[in-house]
């Protein structure tokens, strides 16, 4: 194999990292709005259950079975 076929096969493979390397950072970004959004819900949901009160949440009788 000549030193310029070898040259175009690495230039290639580099390319399809550099394609390869974009798409995972996309998706570490995306992931992480994704994270950041449900952090903001949990925080808010644990806010909204601390300012319940008891008669709030309901009797454990008045539950309705999962496989309901």
């Amino acid at each position: 194999m000549s030193d310029e076929a070898r040259i175009t096969e690495l230039e290639i493979k580099a390319g399809f990292a550099e394609d390869l390397l974009d798409t995972l950072n996309q998706t570490v970004y995306r992931q992480q709005r994704e994270l950041d959004a449900l952090r903001k819900e949990l925080i808010e949901l644990r806010r909204q259950v601390s300012v319940m009160s008891p008669g709030d949440r309901g009797a454990p009788a008045d539950e309705v079975p999962p496989h309901w």
